[in-house]
């Protein structure tokens, strides 16, 4: 009766998921998003090691709608920085951000498949990350998305939109991550 009630109450908690007449399995490990932090960061809190494959790494043609957001002139050139991260050796999610070139020279040069680019940018250009406007929707699946996260075309994602801010309260980056569906939680909390 005891092991029942802890496998009932690790279910509530999603660490275990039941499938009748089959049994009990350990669920894959979730991902809380309630505060700011690095991937590195949040894999580390789930006693995981964070890796990542870069996609691209380099500066691209000014955009104005990105530039915009970082109260930049539409011209500014901008360093585009897209990895696959991998929870263990499989894909988790494909993640795109992007800076102002000329306020990060040489970041793309950065070693990004194993360090952290919110540690890159604190030790590396002394800016510090404090806080994220997002914006979370749900997507599907494109033909290169598919490719480099190895599921269907068509497959359901979040995504989730950042503008990313510095504890100077300007904003630093802006990225959106698409991440594969049953490994998140996204938890709100308040505070009076």
């Amino acid at each position: 009766m005891t092991a029942r009630h802890a496998l009932a109450s690790l279910e509530r908690e999603g660490f275990v998921g039941r499938r009748q007449g089959v049994g009990t399995f350990v669920s894959p490990p979730k991902i809380h998003f309630n505060k700011l932090m690095s991937y590195t960061e949040l894999m580390a809190s789930r006693g995981m090691l964070a890796r990542s494959k870069i996609v691209y790494a380099g500066v691209v043609e000014p955009d104005y709608g990105i530039s915009t957001r970082l109260s930049a002139p539409p011209t500014s050139p901008l360093t585009k920085i897209e990895r696959v991260r991998l929870a263990g050796d499989e894909p988790f999610a494909l993640e795109t951000f992007f800076l102002l070139a000329n306020n990060f020279p040489s970041i793309a040069n950065a070693p990004l498949e194993r360090s952290s680019l919110f540690a890159t940018l604190k030790h590396d250009y002394g800016v510090e990350l404090a806080y994220a406007d997002e914006e979370i929707d749900v997507t599907v699946t494109d033909v290169r998305t598919a490719k480099l996260l190895a599921v269907p075309v068509g497959d359901p994602l979040l995504r989730i939109s950042q503008l990313i801010y510095s504890t100077k309260c300007k904003a630093v980056m802006y990225g959106t991550g698409l991440y594969l569906p049953g490994r998140h939680v996204l938890a709100i909390r308040r505070f009076r």
